[in-house]
């Protein structure tokens, strides 16, 4: 699975980004479960927002009603809109995948390399 992720930049303070992830599993047929995370310096990485293979969507606290995941119909490629950004987004931000059953607790096997969100005050 490769995964590569765009749309980072700087925003202000209550702005909006969309971030992308290409996703190339090497089949139409196996949909992964799918994630993003976010981790700033100094800090834990934590899950922000996943996406089953089937739809459903779970977010993280601190993301509800701002932010959005989905996926195009094809499953190659995955969204994170980003509404009302604050500075306690900025963070690099990842996009990840996992094969069979997953949550936002879950150790994800393939990982993107990251782009880079900073919000400013």
């Amino acid at each position: 699975v490769q995964l590569m992720e765009s749309g980072g930049g700087t925003v202000q303070t209550g702005g909006s980004l969309k971030l992308s992830c290409e996703v190339d599993t090497g089949s139409p047929y196996n949909q992964p479960c799918m994630a993003w995370f976010r981790q700033a310096p100094g800090n834990e990485r934590e899950s922000v927002a996943l996406r089953w293979s089937g739809g459903r969507a779970f977010y993280a606290e601190s993301v509800k009603g701002r932010f959005t995941i989905s996926q195009d119909n094809a499953g190659n490629t995955l969204y994170l809109q980003m509404n009302d950004l604050t500075p306690e987004d900025t963070a690099k931000y990842y996009c990840a995948a996992k094969f069979g059953a997953c949550t936002l607790q879950s150790d994800f096997e393939f990982w993107g390399q990251g782009t880079q969100v900073t919000v400013s005050p």
